[in-house]
């Protein structure tokens, strides 16, 4: 398996799926904006989506595809079948479980959740409905992310990145069709959040059949095998989505300032971004590539393998930070500042983006090095870190929000994942299982320097098309993205110029297996 090319097929699908919800946010403002129905949608919203990142970006495969990969190498495709129809079967009759109690006690979970919204009676009302409506999401999300984990195992990549495709295609539908004909616009848009679920599970069923590997249905059984599944798979998928629990509590503390849900979400959506093609992306093909590795006792395969995965993923994610940083203001105008959205949702939105933009490269070294330690089976040494994470979020966040607001509740998530990301790396270190290569110590430095000479030259861009960028839909759009595309070109030139990449370092990244 090519880690690059397999990593580019995950980024590459994931990306048509952002700039769909990048058009859908879009509908979503001009309709909602930034007012109570739109803050007990997002709040109704994180609850679904913060799953769908933990469960279908990788934080399931942590446990589950180091143990399907065992047992379909040494018991067969049969046995391996039978694990994951124990596995689905057990799975579907918990999520069954928590959705009916989620259900029945939503109004105390929202109290929990936006503590915020009791002052407000109809918001805290839509909040409660809204939630009820989409959280069967997560029933479906789970299963689907059962069935990515196996086709990823397979070496099948496509489906399980193109699943949120069908999320955004279900939603920019429920926004055209199913909008006009409801009298509150959040209430049709959680309708559209349950469907997409439906559709997802579908999807990657008919993958499954495609691959040749039908999951059916069986009486529920506690194996040891599935037993291991849950010890290891719990801690697990809180470790690996930590950042999606990180910014649940910052929408818990924002639900006190009005407004502040609205603006950190729109801010989690664009640097959401990045995150997703990189980091996710590396995340779920380095998994099963260094589980490979090690079965097969490869350790330099292995030390290599994650050496060029954070070289790759900082290649990319460094000078996307930088330019987020740089064009903030202008990419939340021209994206989101018309409708119900004004200037001053603009200015607000665009300081958390510069705020989490500083913690991108932290966000994705989360999700590279995360691998090295579910890939040993090890999921417990990531949760403790988490935890931590989640205690130093919790705590600058609430401090920070009492002087900053919503502004002290970005820093805090920021700051929590440097945190996190410099344990991770800290302890594969000092284990011994991984260590820089003299590359990837030579490169990084290089890297920065390129990113901030082409952050550099944006900013002058951007003032010299700031005509443009102030004008019609259609030519701001068009401005962004030249000075986007001016901007990737720069720093490539930097690359080549520092040594901080070689043309041929691409061509032998696709070739390599």
């Amino acid at each position: 398996m090519n880690l690059v090319r397999s990593a580019a097929t995950v980024g590459g699908t994931t990306l048509i799926s952002r700039l769909l919800g990048f058009l859908r946010d879009v509908m979503v403002a001009a309709t909602v904006g930034t007012g109570p129905v739109a803050d007990a949608f997002f709040v109704a919203f994180r609850f679904p989506n913060m799953f769908r990142s933990i469960f279908a970006e990788g934080a399931f495969n942590s446990a589950f595809v180091p143990l399907f990969a065992k047992r379909l190498e040494g018991d067969g495709k049969d046995a391996a079948r039978r694990f994951a129809e124990d596995a689905l079967s057990v799975l579907l009759v918990a999520l069954l479980i928590l959705t009916i109690a989620a259900e029945l006690a939503m109004p105390w979970l929202m109290l929990v959740f936006a503590p915020g919204f009791s002052e407000n009676p109809q918001k805290f009302d839509w909040a409660v409905e809204f939630t009820r409506i989409a959280f069967p999401y997560l029933l479906f999300i789970s299963l689907t992310a059962l069935q990515s984990a196996i086709l990823n195992s397979l070496g099948r990549f496509f489906p399980g990145a193109a699943a949120p495709v069908m999320l955004n295609i279900t939603l920019i539908f429920a926004i055209l069709f199913l909008v006009p004909l409801t009298d509150n616009p959040g209430r049709a848009l959680a309708w559209g959040v349950a469907a997409a679920g439906v559709v997802q599970f579908l999807w990657l069923s008919v993958s499954l059949w495609r691959a040749g590997f039908v999951l059916r249905l069986r009486l529920p059984r506690l194996t040891p095998e599935v037993r291991r599944l849950f010890r290891l798979g719990v801690p697990g998928v809180i470790a690996g989505g930590i950042t999606q629990v990180n910014l649940t509590i910052g929408t818990m503390i924002a639900s006190l300032q009005a407004g502040a849900v609205s603006w950190l979400y729109y801010a989690d959506r664009i640097y959401q971004l990045p995150l997703a093609v990189i980091g996710i992306a590396i995340g779920i093909v380095l998994l099963p590539e260094l589980s490979r590795r090690l079965r097969a006792g490869d350790l330099g395969g292995a030390s290599w393998s994650q050496n060029r995965a954070i070289e790759f993923s900082m290649l990319l994610t460094v000078p996307a930070a930088v330019g987020a940083a740089v064009l903030a203001a202008d990419i939340i105008r021209i994206l989101f500042e018309r409708g119900a959205f004004t200037s001053a949702d603009t200015e607000a939105t665009s300081l958390a983006l510069i705020i989490y933009a500083a913690g991108l490269p932290a966000f994705v070294l989360i999700k590279v090095f995360q691998p090295g330690f579910f890939a040993r089976e090890d999921t417990k040494t990531p949760l403790r870190f988490a935890a931590i994470s989640i205690a130093v979020n919790i705590a600058t966040s609430i401090a920070l929000f009492i002087p900053f607001g919503f502004a002290g509740i970005a820093t805090g998530t920021t700051l929590s994942a440097w945190v996190n990301a410099g344990q991770l790396g800290t302890r594969l270190y000092r284990n011994g299982e991984f260590a820089p290569d003299q590359q990837l110590v030579r490169r990084l430095p290089l890297t920065l320097m390129a990113a901030l000479g082409m952050g550099a030259a944006l900013w002058f861009g951007a003032d010299a098309l700031a005509p443009f960028l102030g004008d019609t839909l259609l030519v701001s759009l068009a401005a962004l993205m030249a000075l986007i595309g001016f901007g990737v070109i720069v720093f490539f030139f930097l690359c080549q110029i520092t040594g901080a990449l070689r043309i041929g370092d691409l061509s032998r990244a696709f070739l390599r297996g």
